[in-house]
């Protein structure tokens, strides 16, 4: 297979590989961490006008969901793809962090959740899987 195909096909399936892990982590998080009493959390307003009585254990699934899904979206596309690996895991990394940056201006959250999602959810998480990869190849 063509190198440049492959590392297309290796950042597509990694973007939708964590998203999948992204979503199946939020959808599970309700049963694990029950949202407060009152909060409705099926839609965008709701959830909006109920954040106020989120507490920190709330925010714990949000973050793993985003972590988890970049960690394993970059390292799907490292390992998939002919070259440049670590670029191309950075590269997943970005677009997550993109759409953290998105999901905070709609959805504003306490900053100190805003500080640590950001910072550490999406980059770190990216260049982890990218080492991972790296280190297993050589």
């Amino acid at each position: 297979m063509n190198n440049t195909i492959r590392n297309i096909l290796a950042v597509i399936v990694g973007v939708l590989v964590g998203g999948a892990v992204n979503m199946g982590i939020i959808l599970m998080s309700g049963s694990l961490i029950p949202p407060p009493e009152g909060a409705d959390v099926t839609t965008m307003e709701g959830l909006k006008a109920s954040l106020h009585f989120f507490e920190p254990k709330h925010f714990l699934m949000p973050f793993l969901a985003h972590a988890l899904g970049t960690l394993v979206g970059a390292y799907i596309t490292a390992r998939i793809a002919a070259s440049y690996n670590m670029r191309f895991a950075i590269g997943v990394g970005c677009w997550y962090l993109l759409g953290g940056i998105i999901n905070i201006v709609m959805l504003p959250s306490p900053l100190w959740f805003t500080i640590v999602d950001l910072g550490l959810a999406y980059i770190p998480m990216a260049y982890l899987a990218g080492k991972l990869v790296t280190k297993s190849d050589r």
